[in-house]
């Protein structure tokens, strides 16, 4: 069966992820997780400007640390989309979230699901974002594309995900985050 964006929208929204009984604590941010409304959907990707001090250069979702007047993490993941990308929170449809991550720099980071039209036209703050690309949803869902890297961090082994997309590594929270959107998807 092929991905169109109604069996991605039914399978999500059918196959909600397991919400945590845990309370997030420390620093929260979220994520924009957006999904290109396309026949066959496609799956938007950030390259970070190579000029930041963290994470310089690496491919991301658009999202960042959650202010004071954020009313929500699905704010959060908006309004950090609309200041690197300059997606308008109007144009986007929440699908849901799937279950916040701890980043290596400890934030608790949201993924933030949401449906962007095709004919988006984006503007790249180039202080935050050096391009931006979309990959095949379908593409980026198949979970023979990831393979696990061992790290140790505080003596604690960690599986770090990584993948190739044409000239772009997709690794850590961003390839983790895809991942495991295809393990609760199913597909």
């Amino acid at each position: 069966m092929a991905l169109t964006l109604d069996v991605f929208r039914s399978r999500f929204l059918l196959q909600q992820p397991a919400r945590s009984t845990q309370r997030l604590s420390g620093r929260h941010a979220a994520v924009l997780v957006p999904i290109v409304a396309r026949p066959e959907p496609g799956l938007l990707l950030t390259q970070r400007s190579h000029a930041l001090r963290k994470h310089a250069g690496q491919v991301a979702f658009p999202g960042g640390m959650q202010d004071d007047t954020d009313a929500s993490l699905i704010a959060t993941a908006l309004r950090e989309a609309q200041e690197e990308v300059g997606i308008d929170p109007y144009q986007v449809e929440i699908l849901g979230a799937l279950p916040a991550v701890t980043s290596s720099t400890g934030f608790q980071v949201t993924p933030v699901l949401g449906i962007i039209p095709a004919d988006l036209r984006l503007t790249i703050n180039p202080d935050e974002v050096s391009s931006a690309f979309e990959m095949p949803l379908a593409e980026a869902l198949q979970l023979s594309r990831y393979s696990a890297l061992e790290v140790q961090r505080a003596g604690i082994r960690h599986p770090v995900w990584l993948s190739r997309y044409q000239d772009y590594l997709v690794w850590g929270m961003t390839a983790g985050i895809i991942r495991s959107l295809s393990t609760q998807i199913a597909f």
